[in-house]
């Protein structure tokens, strides 16, 4: 199993927009084959600023996930709205 965090940072007036974006882009990730869980965060004090917890099958299934025209639409969409490019860190459980 793969596990995955990615923080996700946006413009302050952007936060509303990039919640929904990021919405819409948990919900189609949460279909997909090998996904067994993708959880969407908006942190309290600095609303905008996103984090992704996300649990992959494997691999292999994290990396389609990249490559699935939805990822592609929502980095296209969200890319102005950025002010850092996104952290992603993968793991693996070691318990």
């Amino acid at each position: 199993m793969v596990h995955i965090l990615a923080r996700i940072t946006v413009r302050p007036d952007a936060a509303e927009a990039a919640a929904k974006l990021l919405q819409t882009l948990a919900a189609a990730s949460r279909k997909e084959s090998g996904c067994i869980k993708y959880e969407l965060y908006q942190q309290s004090d600095f609303p905008h600023v996103f984090q992704t917890v996300e649990q992959w099958q494997d691999k292999n299934a994290a990396d389609a996930h990249l490559k699935t025209a939805h990822v592609g639409a929502a980095i296209t969409a969200a890319g102005p709205l950025f002010t850092a490019v996104p952290e992603i860190q993968t793991y693996q459980q070691l318990d």
